[in-house]
């Protein structure tokens, strides 16, 4: 069930002077939250930002008595909303409105699921990986990073019963090179006849390379899509994707309400990168 929230800051855990993590008391998005799903955050009164921001629900954190109770988001500072977000100080009230879109399916064992995270877009996955732990589905994480210093939370996803597969670009941890290079090896290793099903989410480029990758090898390949939001309701129509319908006719579809998560066979990869 949707709700609407003004929702304290319990907590702002400063990763680096870009990253944070944002701990929010709001039981009645916690408590219906499904992986993968987002909230839209108003980071500050006035007009300056107008719009509230989207952002994927990072971790469920559960009260004394194991109910859900708040949750978290991952944020990076990028531009006036996110730094307002970088910049707040527990006990100050945010309006947040969630869950919201379409969430990850988890897939159950035998099956195995392979999340490949670059960057903040490692977000919608603690909420995937706990979900996975539930079914006892195999998880695997690929995760990738320009540097060792921006690879975050790694512990977390390993007491999850996750394998974590980590790569940067300048080689400080893990393989060097981009997070596609370690899944494409992962992915020729490994015999047809293991069932996988791939989540992706991060930067547009890397999303569609895993994307081939998977129609490469004839896997299933959800991506997680960051798109730009107005409104997060349909409303505003600022987060069109154009996709294709059975048959291949092109069709558009709001990714608030569509997406955030979709079949990688269904997005028009062209449009997204233009």
């Amino acid at each position: 069930m949707l709700a609407d929230v003004d929702a304290t800051v319990l907590e702002n855990r400063r990763l680096s002077e870009h990253y944070s993590v944002l701990v929010l008391d709001a039981p009645p998005i916690a408590a219906v939250t499904q992986p993968g799903q987002f909230v839209m955050l108003k980071p500050a009164q006035g007009s300056d930002p107008l719009l509230r921001r989207p952002f994927s629900v990072f971790e469920i954190l559960r009260g004394p008595a194991g109910e859900p109770a708040a949750i978290s988001i991952l944020n990076k500072r990028a531009g006036v909303g996110t730094a307002l977000l970088y910049d707040v100080e527990p006990g100050t009230t945010i309006r947040c409105l969630g869950p919201l879109g379409k969430p990850f399916e988890a897939v159950r064992p035998p099956a195995e699921a392979w999340m490949v995270a670059g960057g903040v877009g490692l977000a919608p996955f603690v909420t995937l990986a706990t979900r996975l732990e539930e079914l006892g589905t195999p998880a695997t994480l690929f995760y990738g990073a320009r540097t060792a210093s921006e690879l975050y939370y790694v512990e977390l996803f390993e007491a999850l019963g996750v394998r974590t597969v980590l790569s940067t670009e300048d080689g400080t941890r893990g393989v060097r090179g981009r997070v596609t290079a370690p899944l494409r090896d992962t992915l020729s290793a490994t015999p047809d006849t293991t069932d996988i099903r791939l989540y992706a989410c991060g930067p547009t480029p890397m999303m569609r390379a895993v994307a081939r990758l998977a129609a490469d090898h004839r896997r299933p390949c959800d991506v997680s899509l960051e798109q730009v939001m107005g409104c997060g309701l349909g409303g505003c129509y600022s987060c069109v994707v154009l996709t294709t319908l059975p048959g291949g006719t092109p069709h558009f579809v709001r990714s608030c309400i569509e997406g955030p998560v979709f079949d990688a066979r269904h997005l028009v990869w062209e449009a997204l990168e233009g």
